[in-house]
């Protein structure tokens, strides 16, 4: 399994943190501009990523304030799971740490592993730049 991870601190509590998150609708103002196609509810997401793949992701597990884990609820081109992770460092700063965690074979991994680490970076800088 592949892991590829990055963290920020967001100037928010963690309550604000998490119930941003939480909501997959927001998750849309996280995404790059080689997303598209996006459709979504507060459990579930679909969207394409330009020039690799279609993508339907869905809520597996939350746990307010700390976790919010996600799944492909389609078939997806590999086994994913992605994750944010919060933890309170004060009551006014928040650690947010997004993960993917993905099964690539050596070609994936040669492939994949940059635009997914791209992709992370840039959700994380998003949003602290969303939430402060």
């Amino acid at each position: 399994m592949t892991t590829i991870q990055n963290t920020a601190e967001i100037n928010k509590n963690a309550n604000e943190v998490y119930a941003f998150l939480a909501d997959l609708n927001n998750h849309e103002q996280l995404m790059p501009e080689n997303i598209y196609n996006w459709s979504s509810t507060k459990d579930e997401a679909r969207f394409t990523i330009q020039n690799m793949a279609k993508l339907a992701l869905k809520v597996e597990e939350r746990v307010e304030n700390q976790v919010i884990k996600l799944i492909p609820s389609e078939k997806a081109p590999f086994e994913v799971r992605l994750r944010w992770e919060l933890q309170a460092v004060t009551d006014t700063i928040t650690t947010a740490t997004f993960i993917i965690e993905a099964d690539l074979n050596m070609m994936m991994k040669m492939i994949a592993s940059g635009p997914l680490q791209k992709l992370v970076d840039f959700q994380v800088n998003k949003l602290k730049a969303i939430l402060g």
